[in-house]
């Protein structure tokens, strides 16, 4: 029997598409990378009998990468970057071992049908699975078919179906295009970033981010949030004149008129006009109009509408919203997320998917009468042949889909139910008044019929006051007229949804795409979101903003980027050359890194302006092994120690405190040690600031501190204080944290175990000898007298931390963040590290996996 193995793109997309296909009856088991699991069953397949696998990825499996010397920042030129530096695909997770998964699961089939989200990205993600699977498939015969397209809008049974029955092949052309825009943004992105990171994070010290990124999109997208801000600053109020009336009729209570003349920039000409309307105390009606008119229902939804709304009117952030729709359609709950398009197609089950909604009280009054009276024929809109517009694709209540679920639920629901409602109607009556010579108006809106509004009330004619009735020629008394002073006010900070309006318009970024842009210039610092989810520029963005305009406006401009997304779906249509147009694009963008080398100090005079020089920051903390003078540790992302007198700037572990180690020195370069700690719960580690960033040995890396140096003698490093072989981790060391008592513990140097043990100890020192058993070094405690919790009152003893039964009560297990009981007993842990083994390189292997330590969290 041959054997059909079919790749989603997510493990619950894989699992629904299983249980429709199988109709319920496949059998299911974890794959060998933990997070993928395997769907088995029996059918048909091209009219033969098979058995179909069922498995997923987990988003891209590949990423595009430098090859590894071109990813050291100190000694590759950004501008080789464009060019020279070769680029390869890497594993995207390799935790995942994603690629030898796929083999494992393909190996011995015949055929591959990939049910991979069906827009460009999806394209691409076909093809990395094709590239991990075909080598390891049976080989057909030449004329034979083995890959095969599934093409689908939502994970309903009849689009499943649909789709398996109706299979295709997948698209060379838009994985190309996907692979064009990976290798632009890699290569354009990565050499603006590493020069404009290492030039002024090297000079200011306050500029509180850790990567100065630019990026062909990321950078239009700040340009818009900061040419909004530059129209406020400059924004010079003018004062400015109205005429207001109230006129009344009998006992009916006053209504304020509008002036025709709208306002005057002029006082004194204001207050002529307002001599002239006084000179008539009555206001006489010209004219009374009433008009039919119509408020149009939605056109169908699409992404960039679905973003605006949950921004503006839910208070859900871009990146949020598609996060929380991707969950609803791989629950089933919508229709695919991604898709410019607000046509529904022809065939499209309209009356079936509002006969779903049709048990919600929610709305089910509003969806019965439409069922009753027929649906009206939805607006035509843009048809962009990518997918259907999103729409719900079954019921759901507040309990299934969570808070933020639901809300977002509830609207796609509201408004595709307004889709197919009727118009708004109303009645808008306008009445004409003079005053003496001068002309003003009233207007008022009766509503006639609802329509659509009764699903989307927010977008409902407001009740006003009722117009006076009056004809032509009758007379109003005015209560008063007066001159009233205003002034012009600045336009707002902009709201993401109209930051995604604007991208939208000047075509930077994909429907797909735009979420990420604006998440990443708030997570890069550049903008802040304050209160209606309005984008302010900070000063950095600001500032990099303005620099950009100064060296090469193109640089932060939406023409140029917005002209090369042109060439890139030109690429997925098959009508342009992906070298070609990768070549011509990478071309353009060296030259203008080149011009803004050498053009920076335009930029640098406005750093200058906004932030401190980087000797004038930070406080002082530890001496410098050159100068021996004090080194100040700048707090500010990225945190780092600066010599000013050597003029050397120093990296440090982010995200955690930084203190002075009890003024101790390296004894390779005379640094005085810091400490690095995430907090009281969680791990510490001294360091030396410049064997951190110059790594002192072959076998170390840069960013390690002493308790992973290999120092032989040195009292901070791994030869010392191991103990042995990290219990969860393959390839950690247990390290004694000698500034942790009397709390006593110890920390895993590469995952986040932590280990307590010895509490109230006077002292724990890591011995010379190691374990007999395990291989792991002893540890010597010496417990004060009184509080001494080892037999008959002794204060003293040396032992594994592992193996030794006097300790076995003495030790708990950890996480750095979560808390966990620990097993105890069980049988002695083998295997280990000691110190002995730190000098030698890998830790030894557990003999017994029975380990006292690792055996079981709770």
């Amino acid at each position: 029997m041959r054997t059909v193995l079919m790749v989603a793109e997510k493990p619950s997309l894989a699992q629904s598409i299983a249980k429709i296909l199988s109709k319920g009856s496949c059998t299911s088991r974890k794959g060998l990378n933990g997070a993928c699991s395997v769907h088995e069953y029996a059918g048909s397949f091209q009219g033969q009998s098979v058995r179909f696998k069922m498995t997923s990825v987990c988003g891209h499996v590949m990423t595009l990468d430098f090859i590894g010397k071109y990813n050291n920042w100190d000694k590759v030129d950004p501008a080789e970057l464009f060019s020279k530096a070769p680029t390869e695909k890497k594993e995207a997770a390799p935790k995942l071992s994603m690629v030898k998964y796929l083999q494992v699961e393909a190996r011995g089939c015949d055929y591959v049908v990939l049910w991979l989200d069906c827009d460009k990205e999806g394209e691409n993600i076909c093809f990395e699975v094709l590239d991990a699977v075909q080598p390891v498939m049976n080989k057909g015969s030449v004329r034979e078919r083995s890959v095969y397209r599934a093409k689908f809008s939502s994970i309903t049974d009849t689009d499943i179906w649909n789709a398996m029955n109706h299979l295709g092949e997948p698209n060379r052309n838009e994985a190309l295009s996907v692979d064009a825009r990976q290798e632009l943004d890699l290569r354009i992105g990565c050499a603006f970033t590493r020069f404009q990171t290492k030039y002024f994070q090297g000079k200011y010290g306050n500029l509180d981010s850790s990567l100065i990124s630019f990026g062909p999109c990321q950078t239009p997208t700040l340009g818009f949030c900061v040419e909004r801000h530059d129209k406020i600053q400059s924004f010079k109020p003018e004062t400015y004149w109205i005429l207001q009336a109230k006129v009344f009729k009998g006992k009916e209570s006053p209504i304020t008129l509008d002036w025709n003349r709208v306002r005057v920039f002029d006082r004194d000409i204001g207050q002529m006009f307002l001599n002239l309307a006084k000179t008539s105390r009555e206001a006489k009606v010209e004219s009374v109009s009433k008009k039919d008119k119509t408020k149009q229902r939605p056109q169908a939804l699409n992404t960039v509408e679905m973003l605006r709304v949950a921004s503006s009117a839910l208070g859900i952030g871009p990146q949020h919203a598609m996060q929380i729709a991707e969950r609803l359609y791989t629950q089933g709950y919508i229709s695919y997320p991604r898709t410019e398009t607000t046509h529904y197609p022809e065939n499209f089950d309209l009356k079936g998917t509002l006969r779903q909604q049709s048990n919600n009280p929610v709305w089910a009054e509003e969806v019965k009468a439409l069922l009753e009276n027929g649906l009206n024929r939805p607006r035509k809109g843009n048809d962009a042949g990518d997918h259907p517009p999103i729409t719900p694709m079954r019921a759901a209540s507040e309990a299934e889909l969570g808070s933020d679920g639901w809300r977002l639920y509830e609207y796609i629901t509201r408004h595709f139910i307004a889709t197919v409602s009727q118009d708004c109607k109303y009645l808008q009556t306008t009445i004409d008044f003079s005053i003496g010579p001068e002309g003003f108006s009233c207007s008022g809106k009766t509503l006639i019929s609802p329509g659509y509004t009764a699903v989307m009330p927010w977008q409902g004619i407001p009740l006003e006051e009722a117009m006076p009735a009056c004809e032509r020629g009758d007379t109003f008394t005015v209560d008063e007229i007066k001159q009233v002073e205003k002034q012009t006010s600045p336009p707002d900070y902009l709201t993401e949804a109209e930051l995604i309006t604007l991208m939208e318009k000047h075509g930077i970024g994909t429907d797909a795409s735009i979420p990420v842009h604006i998440n990443n210039i708030c997570q890069r610092n550049y903008v802040t979101v304050e209160s209606g989810r309005r984008l302010k520029p900070t000063n950095l963005g600001i500032v990099l903003v303005h620099g950009y305009y100064k060296i090469d406006a193109e640089l932060v401009l939406p023409t140029i980027r917005s002209a090369v997304e042109k060439q890139l779906n030109l690429i997925a249509q098959g009508k342009a050359n992906y070298q070609q147009v990768l070549q011509h694009t990478l071309d353009i963008f060296k030259r203008k890194f080149h011009y803004f080398v050498d053009s920076i100090t335009g930029m640098d005079e406005l750093m200058e302006v906004s932030f401190s020089p980087i000797a004038a920051t930070g406080k002082p903390m530890s001496r410098c092994g050159k100068c021996h003078r004090f080194m100040k540790y700048i707090q500010a992302k990225p945190s780092r120690l600066h010599c000013s007198h050597c003029d050397e700037t120093y990296s440090l572990p982010q995200n955690g405190a930084i203190k002075l180690y009890k003024e101790l020195r390296c004894p390779l370069d005379d640094f005085e040690l810091v400490l690095w700690t995430s907090g009281a719960r969680g791990k510490s580690y001294p360091l030396c600031p410049y064997c951190f960033s110059n790594p002192p040995f072959r076998d170390m890396k840069k960013g390690l501190g002493c308790n992973e140096c290999t120092h032989p003698s040195c009292q901070h490093s791994l030869n010392s204080l191991g103990i042995g072989q990290c219990v969860e981790c393959e390839s950690g060391v247990l390290v004694l944290d000698p500034t942790s008592g009397p709390k006593w513990k110890m920390a895993c140097n590469k995952c986040n175990v932590v280990v307590h043990f010895f509490e109230h100890a006077h002292r724990v020192q890591v011995a010379q000898d190691s374990c007999n058993a395990c291989e792991a070094s002893l540890v010597a405690v010496d417990f004060n007298k009184a509080r001494t919790p080892l037999p008959a009152g002794e204060t003293q003893h040396t032992g594994c931390v592992f193996c030794d039964p006097v300790f076995q009560d003495l030790v708990e297990l950890k996480h750095a963040s979560l808390r966990h009981a620990m097993h105890r007993g069980g049988g002695a842990r083998r295997g280990g590290r000691g110190r002995g083994r730190g000098r030698r390189g890998n830790p030894k292997k557990p003999k017994d996996k029975m380990a006292a330590l690792a055996a079981y969290f709770v």
